[in-house]
C-alpha cells in the first residue's frame, strides 16, 4: 500500500495495522475517523515505528497509546 499520500483510507489502514500489531484491548475505541489528515505524517511515523518492531515493553505500549490519543481529534 502506498502511504506516501495522506488519505482517509491510508489512515484507516494504518490504525487497523497498529491495533492488530499491538493487540490493543481498547482498539475498538480508536476509530480512524477521529484522526485528522493534518496529523497524517505524525501517525505515519508511529505506524512505521510500530511495524518495525517485534516486541514492545509495557512502557512503550503506554507511550504509543498516549501519543495516538494526542493525535486524535
Amino acid at each position: 500500500m502506498d502511504l506516501s499520500t495522506p488519505s482517509e483510507a491510508n489512515i484507516s489502514f494504518m490504525i487497523d495495522q497498529i491495533k492488530n500489531k499491538l493487540r490493543m484491548a481498547t482498539g475498538s475505541v480508536m476509530q480512524a475517523s477521529t484522526f485528522s489528515l493534518e496529523r497524517y505524517e505524525d501517525l505515519r511515523d508511529i505506524y512505521e515505528m510500530v511495524m518495525a518492531k517485534d516486541r514492545f515493553s509495557i512502557r512503550e505500549l503506554e507511550a504509543i497509546a498516549t501519543e495516538l490519543g494526542r493525535l486524535r481529534g
